[in-house]
C-alpha cells in the first residue's frame, strides 16, 4: 500500500480505455484515495460510473482551457479534502484536421489550441493546485516520442508535446524547492478517445508492435504502474524527467515510416 494515506487529482479522464483511468487504478490499488475532473456534461456519466467504483471518489466540473474552472475545481477539491499529495494531468487536443496531411499547412488557430490544451494546461492547474500541496508532492504528465522525432500525422500535437516536455523541466526546477517533483511519462501508441483522432492511429499501434523491442503493444496498465512508482515514495528522487513506457520503441535509430 505504498500511496496509503495520500491523496490526488486526476485529470483527464474521459472513459475506462483512458491512460488517466489506468493511473488511476494502480493508485486506488495503492492505498490512495482519488478525485477527478469531468470535462464536460457529455463526459460526466462516464466519469462519475468509474468514480463511483473507486471508494470515497468525486469527480467535479472542470475544462482546462478555462481559469475559472480550474479555479472552481480546487475550490473542490480542497473542500473535499483539504490538501492533495499529487496531480496527474493526462490531458490533450488538438483540432481533428490539424491532425492529417502535411504540419506545414498547420493554422494559426488550431496551433493555438494544441499549444494552450495540451501544454499550457499543465502550468495553468499546477499552479492553481500549489496552495493544496502544503508539504509537497509529486506531479505526472503525459507525452509522446512525437515530441522529439517526426511521427506521420502528429503534427502540430508533436509540438505541443515538445512544449510539454519543456514544461516539465521548468516547473521541476521552480518546485524542488517546495519538494514538488514534476515528471511525464512518454508512452507508446494507445487506442484512446484522444488518440482516435490522430488519422492512421491503428496503423501505428500495428507499427510499434512489430519493431519495438518487445514486440507488443503498449498497454495502459504499464503506464498507470509507472505513474504509481513515481507518485509514490519509490521516485522520491526523481524529477523533471521523461520515463519512456513504450516497449522500448525509442531507442531505435531506423524507423520504417507509417503510410
Amino acid at each position: 500500500m505504498l500511496l496509503e494515506g495520500k491523496t490526488g487529482l486526476v485529470i483527464g479522464v474521459a472513459n475506462k480505455h483512458s491512460i488517466a483511468w489506468a493511473i488511476a487504478q494502480s493508485s486506488a490499488a495503492q492505498g490512495a484515495k482519488l478525485l477527478f475532473n469531468y470535462q464536460n456534461e457529455r463526459l460526466k456519466d462516464n466519469v462519475e460510473e468509474l468514480a463511483a467504483t473507486v471508494s470515497g471518489a468525486k469527480a467535479f466540473p472542470c475544462d482546462v482551457g478555462n481559469d475559472n474552472d480550474i479555479a472552481a475545481l480546487m475550490q473542490h477539491v480542497q473542500q473535499e479534502a483539504g490538501t492533495i499529495d499529487f496531480l496527474v494531468h493526462s490531458v490533450a487536443f488538438a483540432p481533428r484536421e490539424e491532425l492529417t496531411g502535411q504540419f506545414v499547412n498547420t493554422t494559426r488557430k488550431g496551433f493555438a489550441t494544441a499549444l494552450d490544451v495540451s501544454a499550457y494546461s499543465l502550468v495553468a492547474v499546477t499552479k492553481a493546485a500549489l496552495p493544496l500541496m502544503p508539504n509537497g508532492g509529486s506531479v505526472v504528465t503525459l507525452t509522446y516520442l512525437g515530441a522529439e522525432r517526426v511521427v506521420q500525422h502528429y503534427n502540430v500535437m508533436g509540438v505541443a508535446k515538445a512544449a510539454l516536455e519543456a514544461t516539465v523541466r521548468y516547473l521541476a526546477h521552480d518546485l524542488g524547492p517546495k519538494n514538488i517533483r514534476v515528471n511525464a511519462i512518454s508512452a507508446g501508441p494507445i487506442k484512446t478517445l484522444a488518440a482516435r483522432g490522430v488519422s492512421g492511429i491503428s496503423k501505428m499501434v500495428d507499427h510499434h508492435k512489430e519493431c519495438a523491442p518487445l514486440r507488443r503493444a503498449t498497454e495502459q496498465g504499464e503506464v498507470g504502474d509507472t505513474a504509481m512508482f513515481l507518485i509514490s515514495a519509490l521516485g522520491r528522487g526523481i524529477t523533471g524527467e521523461v520515463i519512456y513506457v513504450d516497449g522500448g520503441y525509442h531507442i531505435l535509430g531506423s524507423l520504417v515510416p507509417m503510410e
